[in-house]
């Protein structure tokens, strides 16, 4: 008895077939590798997205815990103690003990770092604007509320 042949066999595509072009995750992923683009082209390579989101946390809301350093900034507890440890050597953050409980260390900027990222926020305001550059004004709104949806 004859086996059906397949899609691939035949080289005909399959009725439904599945478009990796068209996949939410890789068109995001495709997003964000042009955003790590622009975002190193304009900040420059010695800081990293991952790097600038904790400074740019610290200089918003002040010293945290390192744990919650890492929720608000969306790194697991590895990746902020390898983030935290690269910026102490480069004295961009300082550490002292939390008062409210001595056995935790509450990171903030040192004033390096103050002057640092106050000095890198308008580039990273202009990443921002040559990212949703392709966009209409009504678009980047809209993008920004539905990325926030899906997080």
């Amino acid at each position: 008895m004859a086996r059906p042949s397949s899609a691939a066999e035949t080289s005909e595509p399959a009725e439904e077939a599945y478009d990796l072009a068209e996949q939410v995750g890789f068109i995001m992923r495709q997003a964000a590798q042009r955003h790590v683009s622009i975002f190193n082209e304009i900040m420059g390579s010695d800081l990293t997205p991952t790097q600038w989101a904790v400074l740019a946390r610290l200089y918003q809301d002040g010293g945290s815990s390192q744990n919650l350093l890492g929720r608000q900034t969306a790194m697991d507890a590895a990746t902020i103690k390898g983030v935290v440890d690269r910026l102490l050597k480069r004295k961009l953050v300082q550490t002292k003990p939390d008062p409210e409980d001595g056995r935790r260390l509450i990171v903030e900027l040192s004033p390096a770092g103050v002057d640092y990222t106050r000095e890198l926020l308008p580039k990273a305001e202009t990443v921002t604007k040559v990212t949703l550059a392709p966009l209409a004004t009504n678009q980047r709104a809209t993008l920004i509320a539905l990325l926030k949806q899906l997080r």
